[in-house]
């Protein structure tokens, strides 16, 4: 890779477009003071991405800017474009074999970069460039002024110098892009923890809720299960019930029709046969305590109908803060109580048994009512308790209304009874139709008797359906539609009839701790808290992986900045070590003998104070623990004279002592080019030789730009430029060829 050709247009002298072809590898810029020649290196600094406008001495960016005279005008903007031969392909992100980079400056200050013709930024430029080891302020490109820059630069500044002329800045680009990327990863991972460590409370609270949906999905389940099972056995044993009692009620029904048909026809024997006065009184009497019995059943079956009304209220009233929470176990264990009662009750005929199971089971309900009801002042609802009051009232006196009817049966029963015993004892001279009209008399009243107990078992089993069909609807409510499915569930019919009562009573005790313990754990079906918990676990999940990609992103880049800062230390070190023996050489040729060499130097980094407190020349360590630099520093001893050190050099000494460190430096990586402003000003006749020498060794690994006023550096040019300026102010150039020149010469 060269440099082809350089083109101004509008950059401070160059008024007009102004094109420059370096063909030779040595190419030679002369004129007179003024003329324009050291705007040219400027104009490379420019079009390679220079910032600092003090090197290109300006001020502003318009300065740069072609500022007019009396017959050019002034120009709106400033533009160099940098022509290079790519056909090694150099730049090897692109394939093209020139590569045109091109800067423009406008009046606003506003900066336009491009590549053969396409607009990039600075920071492409500068990207592109540094593959090829070159750069707006690398050591390549050498201005009027700066040839001791080397000598005269800080140690830490002489290092960055060292390192840019030797191809290093590369490991500090990436090595600054990495403790970016670095910062960033570590400033990632402490907001990722951070984010982490705000969920974790949620999520442990989530997690706890999920296990509870779990579970009372579990619990659910089992409750579906058991309810099927249930109401399946429950629908099973009504079923046989009332096909039983259907069955039984068909003999004692037809027997009472025919026992009803004879004692009609009986009673007419009877009075055809002179009859007796105790017949007719019996027969009334019987009448009479049929229709007791009816009465005194239909009160009964109302009397239990506002019992079960109550009974419900008491399981389903309102729970106010005057009234105790009654679990609905206990209402349960309650009602089977009661209802066992009335089952043992339905099996006697004994009225005084009757009378003690009614005395058991008001005893019972006052009971409870004293157990689960608080003396409150009112503040549960009035209309409430004021129809519950009125329920009671109606209770009370359909039980006193119960217990006249039973009185009243037992007087009747008592006189019939007498009036048979009379009969009886008479029957020796009663007539056969007499007997047998007392006979169908008390065949009846026992078939009215077994009628009656059916009647009152029906009862007993029309409130056992309402219970099921309500305790359906409760399936329904508490695990939903798929519980009262009940003909899915596999129940032999056989298992459910046979089976006693108590299991089933026992599995309706499991099902309502079921109901209680699925309660505490929330009715709802939970939906919504496992989707939440199962999108912020997966959340976590998310950071814990992006977390452990940052950790070992970090760890990847720590162990890449080291490496970094181990490459570039040891290939410092092999260059300073390479640069110091052609140093060593130069040094050497150009004094006579001598010593010199760059040495690696540590030391505590000074802080100078502020001009208006102490003298500007002096310098303090400032703060409670000085930092430390690292550098390097160059030591110089000339043959037959004791100066050492660089403060004892004179001014020609030191621009010896520059150069050869400068081209010391440039043969060790040689740059694709060099531009040279008046780097050998201070030179003698003699020196001028050896640096026109130095100039041939290094023009075969770099193409050199000169600018010169030495003869006797023109000498070795292969294009000679000269730089002009008329009166209008403008810089142009004539350009010879010294090769053509040659040939045309001989």
């Amino acid at each position: 890779m060269r440099l082809k050709k350089i083109e101004m247009s509008g950059f401070k002298s160059f008024g007009k477009k102004t094109e420059l072809l370096f063909g030779a590898t040595i190419s030679v810029i002369v004129g007179p003071n003024g003329a324009g020649k050291s705007n040219i290196a400027e104009g490379m600094r420019f079009v390679l991405g220079e910032q600092s406008l003090k090197s290109m001495r300006g001020k502003r960016g318009e300065d740069l800017i072609w500022n007019g005279s009396g017959s050019v005008p002034r120009a709106g903007r400033a533009s160099v474009t940098a022509v290079f031969d790519n056909h090694d392909r150099a730049f090897s992100s692109i394939d093209f074999d020139e590569v045109a980079i091109r800067r423009v400056v406008h009046r606003d200050g506003i900066n336009e970069y491009s590549v053969n013709g396409s607009l990039v930024r600075l920071k492409d430029i500068v990207e592109l460039l540094s593959a090829v080891h070159i750069g707006a302020s690398s050591h390549h490109i050498i201005s009027q002024g700066e040839a001791d820059r080397f000598l005269l630069a800080s140690i830490t500044d002489r290092r960055g110098m060292i390192e840019d002329a030797l191809g290093l800045k590369i490991y500090h680009y990436k090595k600054a892009e990495s403790e970016r990327k670095l910062a960033k990863t570590d400033e990632n991972i402490k907001e990722v923890g951070l984010l982490r460590r705000e969920l974790s409370p949620h999520l442990k609270f989530l997690k706890k809720q999920a296990i509870r949906v779990e579970q009372a999905r579990v619990m659910r389940t089992e409750l579906v299960e058991k309810y099927r099972e249930y109401l399946g056995r429950e629908f099973l044993y009504l079923s046989s019930v009332r096909k039983a009692l259907l069955d039984e009620k068909i003999e004692p029904t037809s027997r009472l029709a025919g026992i009803e048909r004879e004692l009609e026809k009986a009673r007419k024997e009877a009075v055809q046969d002179g009859g007796s006065k105790h017949i007719d009184t019996i027969v009334v009497l019987e009448r009479d305590l049929n229709r007791v019995r009816e009465e005194k059943d239909a009160l009964s079956r109302e009397l239990g109908r506002l019992e079960g009304m109550l009974e419900y209220r008491v399981m389903s009233g309102p729970a106010s803060s005057s009234e105790s929470v009654v679990p609905l176990p206990e209402v349960r264990r309650f009602s089977d109580d009661i209802q066992a009662l009335i089952a043992r009750t339905e099996e006697s005929d004994d009225i005084s048994f009757v009378r003690r199971t009614l005395a058991a089971l008001r005893e019972l309900i006052t009971d409870f009512m004293a157990r689960y009801r608080s003396g409150g002042d009112g503040s549960a609802s009035r209309e409430y308790m004021d129809e519950e009051e009125k329920l009671n009232a109606a209770k009370d006196e359909l039980a006193q209304s119960v217990q006249e009817k039973e009185n009243e049966e037992e007087a009747l029963r008592a006189r019939a009874a007498t009036l048979r015993m009379e009969v009886e004892a008479k029957k020796d001279a009663s007539h056969d139709a007499e007997r047998r009209l007392f006979e169908l008399m008390s065949e009846e009243t026992r078939t009215r008797g077994i009628l009656q107990t059916l009647a009152a078992r029906e009862d007993m089993l029309l409130r056992e359906e309402d219970d099921f069909k309500r305790e359906l609807g409760e399936a329904g409510i508490a695990a939903g539609r798929a519980a009262t499915e009940y003909e899915s569930a596999a129940i032999s019919s056989e298992t459910a009839e046979t089976e006693t009562r108590d299991k089933q009573y026992e599995r309706k005790r499991t099902i309502e701790k079921l109901k209680v313990r699925l309660e505490e754990y929330g009715g709802g079906s939970g939906e919504e808290i496992i989707k939440e918990y199962e999108d912020t676990a997966e959340r976590d999940r998310f950071l814990e992986r992006e977390l452990a990609d940052l950790e070992k992103t970090s760890a990847s880049l720590r162990d890449l900045i080291a490496d970094l800062v181990e490459r570039l230390d040891k290939e410092f070190k092999d260059g300073v070590e390479k640069i110091n023996a052609r140093f060593q050489e130069l040094f050497a040729m150009l004094f006579g003998g001598g010593t010199a060499r760059l040495s690696e130097v540590t030391r505590m980094k000074r802080r100078r104070i502020d001009a208006g407190l102490l003298d500007d020349d002096i310098a303090v360590i400032t703060g409670d623990e000085p930092e430390i630099e690292d550098g390097i520093d160059i030591d110089v001893s000339l043959p037959k004279k004791k100066i050492r050190g660089l403060q004892m050099l004179s001014g020609g000494e030191r621009a010896l002592t520059s150069i050869a460190l400068l081209f010391s430096v440039a043969e060790v990586n040689p740059p694709p080019f060099m531009v040279l402003d008046e780097t050998d000003a201070a030179l003698d006749e003699a020196n001028s030789e050896k640096y026109g020498n130095m100039l041939e060794s290094l023009a075969g690994t770099s193409q050199l730009i000169v600018v010169t006023h030495n003869r006797g550096t023109m000498a070795h040019a292969g294009i000679l430029y000269g730089v002009t300026m008329g009166a209008d102010g403008v810089s142009k150039i004539l350009s010879i060829k010294f090769d053509e020149a040659k040939a045309i010469a001989e």
